[in-house]
């Protein structure tokens, strides 16, 4: 694997990234809108200097594609089928709410797959990484990291991860046709995902608009961990379309 001897230098971003974040979140923030009418805020675009010219450092023959980038210069970039895929921060509307819900994300897709990643959560400092030796882990605060795994569906109903903002009818009609719910928990969507990593969550059905950075790097941790990210037809979820926008989804144990 290509991600393997990356592995954490790429986590090691994504914390001095976060920090770079937490120093403009005690402040003022100001917003401005993209072409797309979406926030960005200094913070976004200082993380994403940061990220880029790490990354560049690091692995100067593999393209980057970043949300807080052209159309243009993502599309080159995805082109060789090699490259990373970066969210220097996810929840922007959470980060100005001051929630405490945003991360960094960033992956190495290969193909159409992720093949590695590691998110942060600078709120919280807390980290989703997927290693060297190919396994995924977990670190909260200064402490060791430990290493994570889906569980077994629980017999007393499963435990359902879904957004408190974004939930869509189709989300709910999927939810009651679950045989047993024991509880629904909200996290951003990265974080969904480590959920059902670290085996505190069952499953996180998304029936609305997410981007292929959004969910990339918690996808891989996933992997890792044992889980799975499939279309809601069961078919196998890709990566490096076109425009990058992610199609209905499910991710599970």
């Amino acid at each position: 694997m290509t991600y393997e001897k990356y592995a954490s230098e790429v986590y090691y971003i994504t914390k001095k990234a976060g920090n770079i974040i937490m120093d403009y979140y005690n402040g003022k923030i100001e917003v401005l809108l993209k072409k797309d009418e979406s926030p960005v805020t200094a913070a976004d675009i200082a993380a994403n200097k940061y990220i880029l010219q790490e990354l560049a450092t690091l692995a100067p023959d593999i393209p980057i594609v970043s949300e807080e980038n052209t159309e243009e210069e993502n599309k080159n970039a995805a082109k060789g089928g090699l490259f990373w895929l970066v969210d220097p921060l996810d929840g922007t509307k959470s980060y100005i709410k001051k929630t405490g819900e945003f991360t960094v994300n960033i992956a190495l897709i290969k193909g159409d797959k992720p093949e590695g990643g590691a998110i942060f959560v600078p709120a919280k400092k807390t980290g989703y990484f997927t290693a060297e030796d190919g396994n995924a882990y977990k670190q909260e605060q200064d402490g060791l990291p430990t290493q994570i795994r889906v569980r077994p569906l629980p017999e007393d109903g499963v435990v359902v991860v879904a957004s408190k903002s974004h939930r869509t009818p189709e989300t709910d009609e999927y939810i009651e046709k679950l045989p047993k719910v024991k509880e629904i928990v909200s996290a951003s969507s990265s974080v969904k995902l480590c959920l059902i990593a670290e085996g505190t969550a069952d499953v996180y059905p998304r029936f609305g608009r997410t981007m292929e950075w959004d969910i990339a790097a918690g996808h891989a941790v996933l992997n890792a961990a044992g889980g799975k990210v499939l279309n809601t037809d069961g078919s196998e979820f890709i990566y490096a379309k076109e425009d990058f926008a992610n199609p209905f989804f499910v991710a599970s144990a």
